[in-house]
């Protein structure tokens, strides 16, 4: 079921980078519709003045500024190259502030901060194919620089005339240029445009996110929550239905001793193993009813040993009880810690067990020795682990779920108290147990 738990977890997992994947891909596919959206139409609004430029406050103010006469001077040499370039530069500046001027007003509402560059990237004489320009000069520019142009248009045109002589009209030469020139355009504060306009959209899409993201933690909180409820309840069915074993045992025990012969100290010890079943039965049921604590008294220490005499006789069981008030411990969980130790001693070849318990001012000590088999050094750090059990080449040599000591550590662990083991092979094992109280 674990396992289980954990492929589905991992699926949950994948799913949901799988949806981030595609509401990134999605919000960045909508971003660059929007930025296309919103350099196309700056574009449309600039391209009719941009064509128009030149005759509003450019060079075409009188036919002998004209383009095609500053070509042909600079074609035939009456002008040097420095002043054709100066021309376009003079341009340049005096037409900056009025077509910074423009481009700004024109977006001030929607608040876009623009860039515009114009250029001539080539001049041909078409007669002789000769290139008037090395590099591209600069016709009209924003005070905003392009940086990285959003959008670049290159355009081709021709412009034509004819010389002729003054006495006979006859034409002499024919000059034409092929221009080629590019427009830029760049949104300088696009990004933040974008985010401004697409706001709504991604908050939407962040809250989707975190929706799926806040049910995949609450269902694996909640999953977490049903797991630990099942591990309580194998733990209560493992814990009981092995505390079950000693006294049906002892009980069968007992039946048969009545059947031979009559013994007194047969019904009290009968008695005690029914209370204990029933006590064992209300665990299984203490939703159900109140849970009522018996508090340990001094003979019931005696009495856990006697029983554990009465169902192992070939074992010799010795108890030093210097116990005499009740306890503030549960009787029930305390016969579960001696008998467990004992009965674990009896599993692993003891034949004496010796039980002492001593009294102290704060704290009750309870020692439990014997002579068995002894354990390995290395054992001792593992032997309180649910389901561990000590392996001789690998073959287990006892029965058992190697829940016992588990029981016991946690029980141990419930009064914040502490246990100890020491141990050597084919010698015995000790276990010292302390907890405390408050008179």
């Amino acid at each position: 079921m674990i396992l289980k738990s954990k492929n589905l977890i991992a699926l949950f997992a994948a799913l949901f980078l799988l949806l981030l994947g595609i509401q990134a891909y999605f919000m960045y596919k909508t971003y660059q519709v929007k930025e296309r959206e919103i350099y196309r139409n700056v574009h449309n609004t600039l391209t009719g003045f941009t064509d128009d430029l030149e005759d509003k406050k450019g060079i075409k103010k009188a036919s002998d500024d004209s383009l095609q006469h500053i070509f042909i001077r600079y074609n035939n040499k009456e002008i040097s190259k420095k002043q054709f370039l100066a021309l376009f530069e003079q341009n340049r500046k005096k037409s900056q502030d009025y077509f910074s001027g423009y481009v700004d007003n024109q977006f001030k509402k929607e608040g876009y901060k623009i860039a515009v560059k114009i250029q001539y990237l080539s001049i041909v004489f078409l007669p002789t194919k000769t290139q008037l320009i090395d590099d591209p000069i600069t016709l009209f520019e924003t005070k905003n620089k392009v940086v990285k142009a959003g959008i670049t248009n290159t355009g081709n045109w021709e412009t034509s005339s004819t010389s002729t002589s003054d006495d006979d009209k006859k034409i002499i030469k024919n000059n034409s240029f092929h221009v080629k020139s590019k427009t830029e355009f760049e949104i300088l504060n696009i990004k933040s445009i974008v985010f401004k306009e697409l706001t709504l959209l991604f908050l939407c899409c962040i809250a989707l996110l975190a929706s799926v993201l806040i049910l995949y933690i609450f269902t694996v909180k909640n999953l977490i929550r049903q797991q630990k409820q099942v591990e309580v309840l194998h733990t209560v069915v493992d814990n009981i239905s092995h505390e079950f074993k000693t006294p049906i045992a002892t009980l069968k025990i007992a039946s048969k001793a009545l059947n031979k012969e009559w013994n007194p100290e047969i019904l009290p010890l009968i008695d005690r193993q029914i209370l204990r079943l029933e006590s064992l039965m209300q665990q299984l049921h203490k939703d159900e009813t109140e849970e009522e604590i018996i508090h340990i008294q001094p003979e019931d220490w005696s009495f856990f040993i006697q029983d554990l005499s009465f169902a192992y006789p070939h074992i010799d069981f010795e108890i030093k009880n210097q116990i005499t008030q009740q306890l503030p411990f549960d009787k029930n969980l305390m016969e579960t810690v001696i008998k467990n130790l004992c009965e674990n001693s009896v599993k692993y070849g003891s034949s004496a067990v010796k039980v002492n318990i001593i009294s102290q001012p704060h704290h009750i000590e309870i020692e439990i020795s014997d002579n068995g088999q002894g354990m390995e050094k290395k054992e001792l750090k593992n032997i309180f682990e649910k389901f561990y059990r000590i392996q001789s080449n690998n073959i287990h040599n006892s029965k058992g779920l190697g829940l016992g000591l588990y029981f016991v550590k946690k029980i141990i662990d419930q009064y914040a108290g502490r246990i100890e083991v020491s141990s050597q092979l084919q010698k015995g094992t000790t276990f010292t147990i302390r907890l405390p109280y408050e008179n």
